[in-house]
């Protein structure tokens, strides 16, 4: 997630509704019957989620809803919502094994959902979209990053976002640097802006994800997407090679001091504000940022010395340049059991008028078919920004956190803090992962 921004989530979800209606409508369908037999009985259906109240989905399909009900008469789309992700989670799975879910539920591709849908529980997504004759509209890489390692499609994708490297020119000239050319070059660009006196890297540390997105970064370039998939299934180990890369890596950066002192007790706001103020001059942070970090909402007397770079590659990369992280934030799932032609109907309506809805919040919308809006207050970066969506490649680095078991992934983002902070060693540090996984990814992925 996305996604993949749960400081914002936790006080902007608290406002909308937080009940739980009782599954509606017939006894269900397969969830290859996406075109089912009857009339379209307008009433109230549900869709549980875990997204910014105050974010663009939300506000997009909201009033999408309303327009949908101006012609419907008693139809109603009702939010539920969790004020934040672990409890999204927990409430998600608990209605789940109830049999309870509703009629829309967000979910990321993970174990977890897969069994739902190897239950019958989840329409089939690519024949949905087909049968709406919309799928052909969406991006190759919003999709993937919705699939199962089958490569089957059960999450319809409301958001596409690119994550970028912001730098800040004038700290990178100050400490006699330029962009770095491979991973590999990022100790050495920490050591030279320490020298300067400048704080190399912003990081989130208290939300723990920012930090796992750089544990992914070295095995993404070294051999690709399959060693996560292989992690989870516990046919890889953190101690293989290209876990030790990024083990080695990470501790590297911080001997050589890459992130802000004290970076584990930063929150997202000061993250930011360490960058945008110019006391940091590294930010990795996606899309969703634009309005912040490309606009004349930016200090202005940062403004003119901002730029990004894209994840740089490494000697023998099989990844290219063009491919980074590029996630489609969580998937919303459709409730086979509670699937009937109003569901349908309302879907048609609704992914066939978000995409343009959206892009003119200034958005990048998961399909091809619809042109970001450029507000009138953007830099030049905002519209390179959009640019790079269209010259991506046709690989994603996936986000961990949304792939591995929860128990291993909790303890990879401890021991990561731990790493980085030199208290353990990356031999150490691979060890007590390779045994975490041992124990829990089995449980999770049968």
């Amino acid at each position: 997630m996305t996604k993949t921004r749960r400081n914002r989530w936790a006080a902007g979800l608290a406002a909308l509704a937080f009940t739980v209606a009782g599954c509606s409508g017939g006894g269900g369908v397969s969830p290859s019957q996406v075109d089912p037999e009857g009339k379209v009985e307008p009433r109230e259906i549900s869709w549980l989620l875990s997204r910014p109240a105050d974010g663009a989905v939300i506000r997009t399909m909201t009033r999408i809803a309303d327009e949908y009900a101006r012609t419907h008469p008693g139809f109603r789309l009702k939010l539920i919502t969790t004020p934040d992700r672990p409890s999204y989670i927990q409430k998600y799975e608990t209605l789940a094994a109830a049999n309870k879910l509703p009629e829309l539920f967000d979910t990321d591709a993970t174990p977890f959902a897969r069994k739902l849908a190897g239950q019958g529980r989840m329409m089939d997504v690519t024949k949905l979209l087909q049968s709406l004759g919309l799928y052909g509209t969406y991006r190759k890489a919003a999709l993937d990053y919705q699939r199962f390692d089958d490569g089957s499609l059960y999450m319809i994708p409301f958001e596409y976002q690119l994550e970028f490297f912001w730098y800040n020119k004038a700290l990178f000239k100050k400490a006699g640097i330029d962009v770095p050319a491979s991973l590999d070059d990022f100790p050495a660009m920490c050591t030279a802006l320490r020298k300067a006196g400048v704080t190399p890297i912003a990081l989130d540390g208290q939300d723990l994800w920012p930090l796992e997105r750089y544990a992914a970064y070295q095995p993404f370039r070294a051999v690709g997407q399959s060693y996560v998939r292989d992690l989870k299934r516990n046919k890889a180990k953190f101690s293989d090679p290209a876990g030790q890369k990024a083990a080695n890596w990470l501790s590297a950066l911080g001997k050589a001091g890459c992130f802000a002192r004290g970076f584990s007790s930063v929150g997202y706001a000061d993250a930011q504000n360490q960058f945008t103020s110019g006391k940091a001059a590294v930010y990795n942070i996606g899309t969703w940022e634009l309005g912040s970090l490309a606009t004349t909402k930016l200090n202005a007397a940062v403004r003119e010395d901002i730029d990004f770079f894209t994840l740089p590659t490494t000697r023998g990369s099989v990844t290219a340049a063009n491919e980074f992280v590029s996630p489609s934030g969580i998937g919303m799932a459709v409730n086979a059991r509670t699937y009937d032609p109003l569901v349908r109907d309302f879907l048609k309506f609704a992914l066939t008028t978000y995409p343009a809805a959206y892009a003119a919040t200034g958005e990048l919308s998961p399909t091809t078919n619809a042109r970001t809006a450029v507000p009138a207050n953007a830099t030049p970066l905002y519209a390179r920004a959009v640019q790079a969506a269209d010259d991506m490649g046709s690989r994603s680095a996936m986000p961990w956190d949304t792939q591995l078991d929860p128990t291993t992934n909790t303890r990879l983002q401890r021991e990561l803090v731990l790493l980085v902070q030199g208290d353990v060693s990356p031999v150490e540090f691979t060890s007590t992962l390779d045994a975490t996984l041992a124990e829990n990814a089995p449980k999770y992925t049968k």
